[in-house]
């Protein structure tokens, strides 16, 4: 029942390993763009360490690690072959195809994100780790938070993959989908944290986002792994992800099939 969805990901996955140049470039700028946030992240610590929801620490340890997962959980790392089967007209023959669409596309946007995350995190440990106190990435985590927080990542990447397919699925019922990505793209690199951690936003607003589909990407792993959440606000947060995944699956399956029915192809 499986094994399509096992060998397209295997293919897909092999596929993605071959853009070593790409990756390559991306990782200085994820370096860049670590460093930067960092530097300015310290120049605010330096004038009110106490003002901050966190520690440096802990917000070293979130940046750091937001760099090396970031093609993991970044909304904005679209799948070209998707967007153009539905622009170019070429949907009519996915809709042949022996496999679930719905099941199709998620597989080939998750395989697509893990093997860019694969090529990019071990550089960014590798360097991070060794870097001089106080920037340097650290581990605070025992075991069982440990295996709390790669449950953590696996959850964020479905409700990261199941969000995608909200947006492609809007994208099927216009003649371009640029904009439509573009307004996904800004409003969620913003409310998942991408920017600015989610506990540095104003208390009326941060309330609001952890309970949205948005905190239980990047945000919830990554507060995990640097020690912010803890007990019943940890448990609370992985709760959270759960039912997001099942709601956004659930709700993008239905779309999905409305869609379909009513679907016409452009292009030819």
């Amino acid at each position: 029942m499986y094994a399509p969805y096992f060998a397209l990901f295997r293919i897909r996955f092999t596929h993605s390993l071959q853009y070593r140049a790409a990756a390559l470039a991306g990782l200085f700028t994820q370096f860049a763009w670590g460093f930067m946030y960092i530097l300015a992240f310290a120049a605010f610590y330096r004038e009110s360490p106490d003002a901050f929801p966190m520690s440096f620490e802990q917000t070293v340890a979130y940046i750091w690690m937001q760099q090396a997962f970031l093609t993991l959980f970044a909304l904005w790392f679209w799948d070209k072959s998707i967007s153009g089967v539905i622009e170019s007209g070429d949907i009519a023959y996915e809709l042949v195809r022996p496999m679930d669409l719905y099941g199709r596309w998620a597989t080939t946007i998750a395989s697509s994100r893990i093997a860019r995350c694969v090529m990019r995190a071990a550089p960014i440990f590798a360097v991070a780790f060794f870097l001089p106190a106080p920037f340097r990435l650290t581990i605070s985590m025992n075991l069982q938070t440990a295996a709390i927080f790669a449950l953590s990542v696996a959850l964020s990447l479905g409700v990261a993959v199941a969000f995608s397919m909200l947006v492609y699925i809007t994208v099927i019922h216009t003649l371009n989908g640029a904009g439509v990505r573009l307004i996904a793209a800004v409003a969620s690199d913003f409310l998942t944290g991408g920017i600015i951690p989610i506990p540095f936003f104003p208390a009326a607003l941060r309330t609001v986002v952890e309970f949205s589909p948005f905190a239980a990407m990047q945000n919830t792993p990554l507060l995990i792994f640097n020690g912010y959440l803890t007990d019943a606000a940890l448990a609370r947060a992985v709760g959270l992800q759960v039912f997001w995944l099942a709601a956004l699956v659930v709700i993008g399956r239905v779309l999905m099939a409305r869609s379909l029915q009513r679907i016409v192809v452009q292009g030819g």
